[in-house]
């Protein structure tokens, strides 16, 4: 069974699993995720807890000895293993599998995972653990989302604020909701419970967003220009290799050439993306993206990104941010065939 983080509450609140699995890119939400599973285990009884740690040299056999074995001082124990690489190996596979085809009575085992690659999911440890027992999803919120589980955040610490203060508290703290929950506590200090203004909001919360060229590119292929300046803005602040978004940026362009010609050549939308290789997340910004760009298009952009290239190596000389930003808006707004 599969579940979000956000869903967890409403789960815990009707019956504990004996087995849950904790997985994501965003390490606030699988942390509240992991501490409301131990709070629900200690009221219902699981007084002991053993903690492991599944590192390079972390003995399989330690998982399967606790499994088997109950404390003199308790009935009832959380198991919690965490494995920070997401990659237990062959023999912690085998181990996990073997686990959660006799999961121990009167346990509940609690198994925290980072951000797992695609080829993780379609291993038989996973899909033991997909089986077996609960898997917690905690992704990342996008920006889409932002406003309403920062709202949600503000009505558990009795406040609230418009979709205008929303929409900017959002932006300022898009990519880490560590430091996002820290600035929404930050208000409940500042002001009392009721309506916050904008003013108040803007004025008390810093700029903690954290930004990726993967975000970046998003932003052209979806022809947001603002966006698409502002996390580059941010890039910059970072100290983001200039190298780095160009590679994203000029990858990007290329998939959208080379779908953008297989199109022109009489294919259908579906077949040029998969001779482009296009798939996976990429695969709904390209088939938007490509109905605004020609192939001619397509190459022009791609003809300013080598220029770009020689400016990063230092063959001609310019403003490689400047360029980069034109670039960006060139491709966002004016994509259009």
């Amino acid at each position: 069974m599969k579940i979000n983080s956000e869903d967890l509450p409403r789960h815990l609140a009707k019956w504990l699993s004996p087995l849950y699995v904790i997985h994501g890119e965003a390490m606030l939400l699988a942390i509240e995720a992991a501490d409301a599973i131990r709070a629900a285990a200690r009221a219902a009884g699981y007084s002991e807890r053993e903690v492991f740690i599944a590192e390079q040299y972390f003995k399989w056999a330690e998982l399967r000895n606790s499994a088997q074995s109950l404390s003199l001082f308790a009935a009832r124990k959380v198991i919690d293993l965490r494995i920070p690489s997401g990659k237990p190996g062959v023999e912690g596979a085998l181990a996990l599998q073997a686990h959660c085809e006799n999961l121990p009575p009167d346990t509940v085992t609690l198994i925290s995972l980072p951000k797992l690659e695609p080829a993780a999911f379609k291993s038989k440890w996973f899909g033991a653990l997909e089986q077996h027992g609960l898997v917690v999803s905690a992704d990342d919120v996008p920006l889409a989302a932002l406003p309403n589980w920062i709202a949600r955040r503000l009505q558990h610490q009795q406040q609230s604020a418009d979709k205008e203060t929303l929409a900017f508290l959002a932006q300022r703290v898009e990519g880490n909701l560590l430091a996002a929950l820290q600035e929404i506590q930050k208000l409940a200090l500042l002001f009392p419970p009721g309506p916050l203004t904008f003013e108040q909001v803007s004025g008390a919360v810093m700029e903690v967003a954290r930004y990726d060229v993967l975000k970046l590119s998003a932003a052209m292929l979806n022809g947001d220009a603002a966006r698409f300046a502002r996390i580059l803005d941010g890039l910059r602040a970072e100290g983001t290799a200039t190298v780095l978004i160009l590679w994203s940026l000029a990858d990007d362009l290329r998939l959208l050439g080379k779908t953008a010609r297989a199109l022109q050549h009489g294919g259908t939308l579906d077949q040029a993306l998969r001779e482009a290789r296009v798939w996976g997340a990429k695969k709904p910004l390209v088939e938007r993206a490509v109905r605004r760009f020609s192939p001619a298009f397509a190459e022009r952009a791609l003809q300013r990104a080598a220029q770009i290239d020689r400016l990063i190596k230092g063959l001609r000389q310019g403003d490689v941010w400047d360029e980069l930003l034109q670039l960006g808006l060139r491709c966002a707004r004016a994509g259009a065939r």
